[in-house]
């Protein structure tokens, strides 16, 4: 059975950071390219950082390049979104997603991923 499961959002004030993780299980984390979804209610869901199979390629939505770092440990089956200087435009429930890796792209497009999380608050306070 396939799961993945986040954690580590909150209430932060601006400026603040948090860190997202997300435990995979279910199928061979090292074959799948992971990215960081976030969605706003009754808006879609925005694509805001991917990571390549092997880590060594990351890919951001031009809001939160230079705020925000994904990273992964294959060897843990984790994907880590680190958040920093947090603006209240943030605030979304994040997901975490997985796509079967044909190339080192993380695509920007959620319909493509296979697998999802179920998602977790962020609220970031003005």
């Amino acid at each position: 059975q396939v799961q993945l499961v986040e954690s580590g959002g909150g209430l932060v004030q601006t400026g603040g950071s948090l860190r997202l993780s997300c435990v995979a299980s279910g199928f061979i984390f090292g074959h799948y390219t992971l990215s960081w979804f976030r969605q706003d209610p009754g808006k879609e869901r925005d694509f805001v950082a991917g990571i390549s199979w092997n880590g060594e390629k990351t890919y951001y939505s031009d809001s939160v390049t230079g705020r925000f770092t994904i990273s992964r440990d294959n060897a843990k089956n984790t994907v880590y979104l680190q958040m920093d200087n947090l603006k209240p435009e943030d605030t979304a429930v994040y997901y975490c997603a997985a796509i079967l890796a044909a190339t080192d792209y993380a695509s920007r497009i959620s319909g493509r991923y296979e697998y999802w999380g179920q998602g977790v608050q962020v609220a970031v306070s003005s």
